[in-house]
């Protein structure tokens, strides 16, 4: 039988409802979404889409350090925006995450989000935790 494994940083906010930041399993890792709040205080890093962009991208970011990877392990993202008008301003800014190494993507658009953010992100990655 294949173990999971809960992945937990202080680096990234800690979740907002009964689920864990990601879930290792074999050669997988699974973040679960990602808003743009400040790991230390808890609140939104800020009222605009970069602020919590930029944001989410390196919670996502911290929680697959924390699971044994990085970023030019992830194979797919997903992105949640709440504008979809905002999409290529959020291109821009996904680009300073991910500039060689480009994942499989969706960006789709919604009417809301937790704690009224504008911006969630979770990702797929390769990992080593067996």
């Amino acid at each position: 039988m294949m173990k999971c494994k809960a992945i937990q940083t202080s680096q990234a906010p800690a979740a907002i409802g009964p689920y864990s930041q990601a879930i290792a399993a074999r050669y997988w890792l699974f973040v679960s979404g990602q808003l743009g709040l400040n790991p230390k205080t808890g609140e939104m890093a800020g009222p605009d889409l970069a602020s919590q962009a930029r944001q989410a991208l390196e919670n996502m970011r911290q929680i697959v350090v924390a699971g044994g990877s990085d970023l030019k392990s992830v194979l797919s993202v997903d992105v949640f925006l709440t504008d979809i008008g905002n999409f290529a301003e959020f291109n821009e800014i996904y680009k300073e995450f991910f500039s060689d190494h480009r994942p499989a993507r969706a960006v789709v658009g919604v009417n809301a989000l937790p704690k009224g953010g504008c911006v969630e992100i979770k990702c797929i990655a390769l990992c080593g935790v067996e």
